[in-house]
């Protein structure tokens, strides 16, 4: 989804903590988390890549939606939030503004 010539996909992690060393690591322009990963899930993976680097943006993503998990997802720092079941319409337009535009990209339903 994330196929176009002005975005390269630096990395995949299995698990929340993967994405935490591979961001610190990579240092790259977004990061995508998941909700729901093993090891340690996306709201805690967010907590700490905010606090050990709070200049990546971070972007959810989850099959699960709604207002309280969209202002959990601010809390935690988050600049966007796509719910899985609207992705392939959604995710380009989320990383343009999280990245691009630098605003934030969270369903109406939330804000």
């Amino acid at each position: 989804m994330l196929t176009r010539k002005d975005i390269e996909v630096c990395s995949e992690a299995s698990d929340g903590k993967a994405a935490v060393e591979q961001a610190l690591e990579l240092q790259p322009d977004l990061v995508i988390l998941d909700l729901t990963m093993p090891v340690m899930g996306g709201f805690p993976a967010a907590v700490e890549l905010r606090r050990i680097a709070p200049e990546i943006p971070i972007l959810f993503y989850s099959m699960h939606e709604g207002a309280q998990l969209i202002k959990e997802a601010k809390l935690v720092g988050a600049r966007g939030f796509v719910n899985k079941g609207r992705i392939s319409e959604t995710l380009l337009e989320a990383v343009d503004a999280v990245v691009v535009r630098k605003s934030t990209f969270f369903p109406n339903d939330g804000q």
